[in-house]
């Protein structure tokens, strides 16, 4: 099943956390590979060994690609991506999860990281096999459609619009 969860609301990796530790809970084994997230430590990078042999998590970005002071050259950022995706199409192809995560593949989509037919075309071919979740904001609607669920986690409210900054143990 191909499960895409996207929107501007904060939640989407957290939807796949959860999913993670339901999938764990029936004995499944577990792969996250983060795009664009990579240069910092996050509360999920301190639990995924905790969750070990079960569940791991693969930091596959070099951060924030042309905002924020990033100053890698995007060929950077581009290879990064290539990495990342060329290793959950192995993680797919292995037999070894139940679920497959692919966080923050929207974005990389959306920047042009990666082409959408190549991912597309994957996805498509493997869905049926086991889950695969892909989360992130601008979900191209191809994949929309293509998608066997598909949530949008809106934002209402959020402190950040208030001057207030991300803070650990809630939003990384």
């Amino acid at each position: 099943m191909l499960i895409v969860i996207t929107g501007n609301g904060k939640g989407k990796t957290t939807s796949a956390l959860g999913q993670a530790f339901r999938a764990i809970g029936e004995r499944k084994k577990v792969i996250m590979y983060q795009f664009i997230k990579g240069p910092w430590i996050s509360g999920e990078d301190k639990a995924a060994p905790r969750l070990s042999p079960d569940f791991e998590l693969i930091k596959g970005g070099k951060g924030f690609v042309g905002i924020l002071g990033d100053t890698l050259p995007r060929e950077e950022h581009e290879s990064a991506a290539r990495k990342t995706w060329d290793n959950i199409k192995k993680a797919v192809e292995s037999g070894k999860f139940g679920l497959v995560i692919a966080d923050e593949l929207n974005v990389a989509l959306s920047l042009d990281l990666l082409k959408l037919d190549e991912v597309l075309s994957f996805l498509k071919e493997h869905k049926d096999g086991l889950d695969i979740m892909v989360t992130g904001r601008d979900a191209p609607q191809e994949l929309i459609d293509v998608a066997d669920l598909v949530s949008e986690v809106k934002e209402i409210k959020h402190p950040f619009n208030d001057g207030h900054l991300a803070e650990r143990g809630r939003e990384y």
